[in-house]
């Protein structure tokens, strides 16, 4: 039997998997573990939860900024702002900075779970640990 802080290499490996492939690969360990009706751990519940939810935010968050976007190419003089956010730069291997900091923010989750920790994002983090009970 192994100790109830032991985290097994499969469970990191789909953890950060599952930040890899915006909670695919979570979503496809959850169907599997209901068919075989295995016991999903408390480590990976927690990472597949918080990839799934920060997909569903990214989603909502893109999808309001271009309705913004839309607006402010409507307007004089306002207009270049959102080119300006959203241009390619060189020395950010031609990423935009929103592309960089979101790149930035899922190496970060996908690092620290494969390493076994809990990764923690303010906000995101604290509504994951009050639906899982783990505070």
């Amino acid at each position: 039997m192994r100790p109830s802080n032991e985290i097994y290499p499969i469970e990191r490996i789909i953890s950060a998997a599952s930040y890899l492939t915006a909670g695919g690969a979570g979503f496809v360990w959850l169907i599997i573990a209901a068919v075989l009706r295995k016991r999903v751990t408390p480590f990976l519940m927690y990472h597949i939860l918080q990839s799934i939810f920060l997909s569903i935010l990214y989603f909502l968050v893109a999808t309001f900024a271009e309705l913004i976007y839309v607006i402010l190419y409507r307007i004089p003089l306002i207009n270049a702002i959102p080119y300006i956010i959203n241009m390619p730069l060189s020395f950010l291997f031609n990423l935009s900075v929103i592309q960089t900091i979101t790149t930035a923010i899922i190496l970060y989750l996908a690092i620290t779970s494969a390493m076994g920790l809990y990764s923690y994002l303010p906000w995101v983090s604290d509504i994951i640990n009050i639906n899982t009970g783990r505070k």
